[in-house]
C-alpha cells in the first residue's frame, strides 16, 4: 500500500547544512524507491488553521520502504546533517483502501 514521509520544515536554522542535505539525499530516497511529490510552495488555509510551514511530501511503494530509507545506514550521515542545520517534524502514513481512491 503506497505510503508518504511528510516532513514540515518549521525553523531552518543554518541554510548551508541544509543545501548540502540537499543536493545529497535524493538518490538515496529513490534508491528505496520513493520520489518527491511535494518540496515547499505556498500554504494557501481552506479550512482550520495552517500547521505546515514547509513541507516536503515523498512517496514511497510502501511503509517499510519509508522505514528502510530513514533507517537506512546511507542515509544516517545525511540525517544528522538535517537535524543539525534545521527543526522539522516528520511522519509516515499510508493510504487507506478507499473508493475515492482511483485505480
Amino acid at each position: 500500500m503506497t505510503a508518504y514521509a511528510l516532513f514540515d520544515n518549521v525553523e531552518v536554522t543554518d541554510p548551508s547544512k541544509l543545501a548540502a542535505y540537499a543536493a545529497e539525499v535524493r538518490p538515496i530516497v529513490e534508491k528505496h524507491g520513493g520520489r518527491y511529490l511535494v518540496v515547499g510552495g505556498q500554504i494557501d488555509v481552506a479550512e482550520g488553521e495552517a500547521t505546515l510551514t514547509y513541507p516536503v511530501l515523498i512517496e514511497f511503494p510502501d511503509l517499510a520502504a519509508a522505514h528502510r530509507w530513514y533507517d537506512s545506514p546511507e542515509y544516517q550521515p545525511l540525517k544528522a546533517l538535517r537535524q543539525s542545520g534545521s527543526k522539522a517534524n516528520a511522519s509516515f502514513f499510508e493510504t487507506a483502501p478507499s473508493d475515492l481512491l482511483a485505480s
